[in-house]
């Protein structure tokens, strides 16, 4: 799918003005700032009003959030109701409520269980479980491993990967993390001040960087040249 121009603006400010492609899994990589988060709510059609948007894309499906369109926040901790049983935060039959919790690898007797009697990662897996219950063509994700133990973020990653080779969406993940961003996705996007600095295959990216921006991303979040192998 190619998002072949999405520019967002308030008072005659340009905000954002890139334009992308996402093959099978895209990483979209910038610092706090750089119009990753606007992105992706122009692409969920949450931006403000006061904002404005030009959206052109092409597509084989609709971009319509909750249908074609799942997202998975930053924070599964503030993401579910905590007063309310698992399983009534979802709104689909019980049947496939267990079988999303065998494909997130959960129990289904954590159905019946409180949001807070769960751990991180067992939330992270029921966030997951309810963006894919509309089985959807696109899966956003906004920094889901953040609030993670270093190896429960390794295990999310897989589960990631693992999902999208069973149920065949496409993945948009938003991150400062280029860990993380090389372990899930073959391609990268890198954007500072709403513009694209760069972007191609992820492995070309980070063992060649031309970009200075990028060249500090990536220094900046491996200490060794190792990941570059």
């Amino acid at each position: 799918m190619k998002i072949k121009k999405l520019k967002i603006t308030i008072q005659d400010k340009t905000l954002v003005d890139i334009n992308f492609n996402i093959n099978k899994s895209l990483a979209l990589v910038g610092q706090s700032g750089s119009g990753k988060s606007l992105t992706l709510k122009a692409l969920l059609g949450m931006l403000p009003d006061s904002m404005e948007c030009e959206l052109s894309h092409d597509t084989n499906f609709e971009l319509k959030a909750g249908d074609s369109i799942a997202f998975v926040p930053q924070n599964p901790f503030t993401a579910l109701s905590p007063l309310t049983k698992i399983s009534k935060q979802f709104f689909i039959p019980h049947a496939k409520k267990e079988k999303l919790f065998a494909q997130v690898g959960l129990d289904e007797e954590l159905l019946e269980r409180f949001a807070p009697e769960l751990s991180g990662g067992q939330l992270q897996r029921v966030v997951i479980a309810m963006a894919l219950e509309s089985n959807p063509k696109l899966l956003l994700l906004d920094e889901p491993t953040t609030a993670l133990d270093p190896d429960t973020r390794i295990m999310i990653l897989d589960l990631l990967k693992k999902l999208q080779n069973e149920m065949d969406f496409k993945i948009l993940f938003v991150t400062h993390d280029m860990n993380s961003a090389k372990n899930l996705c073959d391609d990268i996007c890198v954007i500072k001040d709403g513009l694209v600095v760069e972007d191609g295959k992820m492995s070309d990216i980070l063992n060649n960087p031309h970009a200075d921006y990028t060249k500090t991303l990536i220094e900046a979040n491996f200490a060794n040249r190792e990941f570059r192998k």
